[in-house]
């Protein structure tokens, strides 16, 4: 992986997206709904693009939100729709544009008051306590935002009554029924003149900000946090819960500093990624490299990708921690007896490209481990049920049930597990990162590395259809195998290969965008036997390539 000379510093002007050609492309590129690259797809984080490449335009917007509609009445979904977006440039005029196709298909549709920006996890949080609480219909949502992808990007994403991302069942329906209505042209749409859309009937405003962040107690030990006075820095990076945060820290009486309320679609006011590109990766040591070079001013601090789904925790005992560290953390200790009312059996949750020291927590606290395909729609049926208390993904997503061991989000939340950061540190009297060496110290130091290597799309189709019985392989890194999956343990195909040893594994699975597949892998040995296992896999990976 080539580190780019501009990862970490601060964007020269070159590198700024010109955000009006960016908005006109919406409006005056018009998809072919015939070319594959042009074509309404949902990943796992609903459909993206850019306008510049045809990917993401108003004819994309227009046929999704109609097939939405099309979806709600065929499922006899009655209740309203919670409707939020981000601060990408994209997602204003796709916030327009679905409204006009919502309104006119007389959906009720909930919007912030001032037509603001509103959390994936707000949206979530919205959903699960409508369906909670009201005897009128289901309710369900829609996020527009590309979570931390680059300001040239746009997103949109469905979430069903059960308040988390669709399952692909979903989702195909929903594609499928929007590539239709793009191949004819978009002629099937009902749609209103925005202004009208924003005076109907339908529409009315819901104050996200404060159903939210009065709830917030009941999910996190404020009181804790208030009385400790432990130090805390946040940073938005400029994205959804910019304006969350100081109500936030004024209702609980936090000791919180926000150290960026701007909001610039360029996002020129952030470090520049690994690769040379803007991205709000709140994982990434480059993109969060202001907030670490501030790490000493605070006893925690932490910032939030653009939807404010995603977490990165900064300790001044490390820095950034490594997302797969501080889920070990905020497993150890929400399993070890901070949250007595979770009922004994509740699971902790985690995908099978996290790191194995999550199985190590789950199996030092006596609890159940559920392990499923990468993906956080596979969590949500588990958090429903409350048969999962915690559940989190490697790359920084995480969400947890209230203290009351009843359901909170069933979607990410970047702002709870930011805020764990800080009950952690006010409870315990130190950092995440301090707590990781801990924990690691009595249960053994996992090396974890993420890389992508090439492949082409014959080599990825191969690796997603590969079967246990195609891995010849006996030994990995001078330890006898012990399992070579193609599902997860607890359900679901992988989308690849796993292959597992004592004291280590690797997992490869195809990119859904780029021409590369990823291989993750981790030893709890060392850097060497790590370096041994990515070699080895890289290896028996060329040899079925080449077959």
């Amino acid at each position: 992986m080539e580190i780019s000379p501009l990862a970490g510093k601060l964007p020269p002007p070159s590198l700024l997206t010109d955000l009006a050609k960016l908005v006109s492309a919406y409006y005056e590129v018009s998809p072919d709904g015939k070319v594959e690259e042009q074509r309404v797809k949902f990943g796992t984080s609903g459909h993206r693009g850019s306008s510049f490449r045809g990917s993401f335009n108003q004819a994309h917007i227009l046929a999704i939100s109609q097939a939405i509609c099309d979806y709600r009445r065929q499922q006899g979904i009655s209740g309203p729709l919670y409707l939020g977006k981000d601060t990408h440039a994209l997602s204003e005029p796709s916030f327009a544009t679905s409204l006009e196709v919502l309104a006119a298909n007389g959906v009720e549709v909930r919007i912030d008051p001032e037509l603001g920006y509103t959390p994936t996890p707000v949206i979530s949080h919205a959903i699960l306590t409508y369906n909670r609480d009201s005897g009128s219909g289901q309710a369900d949502g829609i996020v527009i935002t590309p979570s931390h992808n680059p300001p040239t990007d746009g997103g949109f994403k469905y979430n069903p009554p059960h308040g988390g991302p669709a399952d692909t069942g979903v989702t195909r329906m929903i594609e499928e029924r929007a590539n239709a209505i793009l191949e004819g042209g978009v002629a099937e749409v009902r749609r209103m003149p925005y202004e009208r859309a924003l005076r109907s009937a339908q529409v009315k405003r819901h104050d996200y900000l404060h159903h939210y962040v009065d709830d917030l107690s009941s999910v996190i030990d404020c009181e804790a946090i208030r009385s400790s006075g432990v130090r805390i820095g946040i940073d938005p990076l400029g994205g959804a819960g910019v304006h969350y945060w100081k109500p936030i820290a004024e209702k609980y009486g936090l000791n919180a500093t926000v150290l960026n309320e701007g909001v610039d679609a360029t996002f020129r006011f952030l470090t520049v990624d690994w690769d040379g590109q803007i991205r709000m990766d709140c994982s990434s040591p480059y993109a969060m490299a202001g907030l670490i070079g501030r790490a000493r001013q605070f006893d925690i601090a932490f910032g939030c990708d653009t939807d404010h789904d995603r977490h990165g925790i900064v300790a001044p005992s490390c820095g950034l921690l490594n997302p797969n560290h501080f889920l070990a953390v905020a497993a150890f200790y929400l399993f070890g007896g901070s949250r007595p009312q979770w009922k004994p059996e509740a699971a902790l949750g985690k995908t099978v490209v996290s790191s194995g020291i999550l199985d190590r927590v789950a199996q030092a606290a006596k609890r159940p481990l559920f392990e499923v395909p990468v993906g956080f729609k596979w969590f949500v049926e588990g958090l429903l049920s409350r048969a999962l208390g915690f559940a989190g993904e490697e790359s920084a997503g995480a969400t947890l049930l209230r203290k009351d061991g009843t359901p909170w989000t069933t979607d990410k939340d970047g702002i709870v597990l930011g805020l764990l950061a800080a009950e952690i540190t006010a409870r315990t009297s130190k950092d995440p990162g301090v707590l990781y060496q801990e924990i690691t110290g009595k249960l053994g130091n996992p090396f974890y590395e993420r890389i992508d290597a090439p492949a082409t799309h014959e080599q990825k189709e191969k690796l997603l259809s590969l079967s246990p019985q195609e891995v010849a392989i006996s030994t990995l890194a001078g330890d006898p195998v012990t399992a070579v999956l193609n599902r997860a343990p607890s359900g679901g195909d992988i989308g690849g290969i796993k292959v597992i040893s004592e004291h280590g594994w690797f997992a490869a699975r195809p990119s859904g965008t780029e021409e590369v597949y990823k291989l993750y892998a981790e030893s709890f040995r060392n850097v060497l036997h790590l370096r041994r296992i990515q070699d080895e896999a890289r290896a028996m990976l060329a040899k079925l390539f080449a077959g």
